[in-house]
């Protein structure tokens, strides 16, 4: 066991891992083997010695009189020790003082050789692993690349992305988009899980609206670096989709940076996507208009919102032309849904009536007509 801590620099560089971790799993390791070889009843601590570069093993009891009852309990009595049988190894001791007995385990001959190699292989997987879930655990919703590796039968596809091997669910894969093996990829981290059975596993999706905005990020400098927002978005995957935007620029234009000239930029977006449609608005925090922008490209005459007990806008009741209706709804109702999404409300529509608004555009004509007359008059 002579100078074991020249080892903790290598396996921090292979892993890497920081030095410090790794000191912490090697003791782990020796009290585990510690345990295993000698007493798996004994409370055991180590102590990494940083000059010598030796990691050392003792036992911690605690003195007690000779006829506490402590000593007669199976369960606990090998964390305590009698006040005359610690006198053999310190005459000073006290009661209620912790002794630190020695244990060297290359006393214990191959066996414990063997166990420490199997236990330091453990606990440093285990802190490489602890490591990468810490990674991936804190990119959930962020954008990530890698090479396909295998498609199963379920057409779920599996990523290498780099030091890990990520799953694409078919139900998170855009509808229409199909991948083979060697094909390079982007997607965002859905979620991460870590179980004793299947270790780490990363689920990566396509048709979250996380994935949108990332991608908007990647190809729009001024979402990147933060001038313009994406405060709120809503797809309906591989078919349309609706971004709210804001500036935090007077001199910005939040839709038409996005955007970009002749749409490059967000057709470079939209290509990423199979196609899919991406309508940018300017957001608002007035419900209202922010209500009316998201039914583009309906005209919409008038919105009402109707809020809850705690006043936030829960209904938009929106009164429009009936010509107007068909733009509304969208394909298969997919402008009204998006518009939901983006919003949070339910949206009901109302047409106007198309007999009274005559009647009422008539005799507003008939009022304009009489005070053209009087106007004549008196000139």
């Amino acid at each position: 066991m002579e100078k074991i801590l020249d080892i903790v620099e290598a396996i921090a560089h292979e892993k890497g891992l920081e030095p410090e971790k790794v000191i912490e799993a090697l003791k782990t390791a020796f009290v585990q083997t510690a345990k295993r070889v000698i007493n798996n009843k004994f409370a055991f601590e180590a102590e990494a010695d940083l000059r010598k570069k030796t990691i050392k093993v003792f036992q911690t009891i605690t003195v007690v009189a000779d006829d506490d009852k402590k000593l007669q309990d199976e369960e606990i009595a090998p964390a305590y020790i009698s006040i005359t049988d610690a006198r053999e190894y310190d005459d000073q001791v006290e009661l209620d003082d912790q002794l630190q007995i020695d244990h060297n385990l290359e006393d214990y001959g191959r066996t414990a050789a063997a166990s420490l190699h199997r236990e330091i292989e453990y606990h440093v997987q285990r802190l490489v692993e602890d490591e990468i879930f810490n990674k991936y655990k804190s990119k959930i919703g962020a954008l990530v690349s890698g090479r396909v590796t295998r498609v199963d039968p379920q057409n779920n596809t599996y990523v290498e992305v780099d030091e890990i091997r990520a799953i694409l669910p078919m139900k998170s894969r855009i509808k229409g988009e199909f991948f083979k093996v060697g094909d390079h990829i982007k997607a965002v981290v859905r979620r991460v899980n870590m179980d004793k059975e299947n270790g780490i596993q990363i689920e990566l999706s396509r048709t979250s609206p996380k994935f949108l905005e990332e991608l908007l990020a990647l190809e729009v400098p001024e979402i990147s670096d933060g001038t313009v927002i994406v405060e709120r978005s809503a797809r309906i995957p591989g078919e349309r989709a609706k971004v709210a935007l804001i500036s935090t620029h007077p001199q910005v234009d939040a839709v038409g940076a996005t955007v970009g000239v002749k749409g490059v930029r967000i057709n470079a977006v939209s290509q990423e996507l199979i196609g899919e449609n991406i309508d940018c608005i300017e957001y608002t925090n007035i419900p209202e208009l922010f209500v009316s922008r998201t039914m583009s490209p309906a005209i919409i005459s008038h919105v009402e919102i109707v809020r809850n007990a705690l006043g936030e806008p829960e209904k938009a009741i929106i009164t429009l032309p009936s010509d107007q209706k068909s733009k509304a709804i969208g394909k298969s109702g997919i402008n009204i849904r998006l518009a939901s999404m983006l919003t949070g409300m339910i949206i009901e529509l109302v047409e106007n009536d198309s007999k009274t608004s005559n009647n009422m555009n008539e005799e507003t004509q008939e009022q304009k007509d009489g005070v053209d007359a009087l106007e004549a008059l008196f000139n």
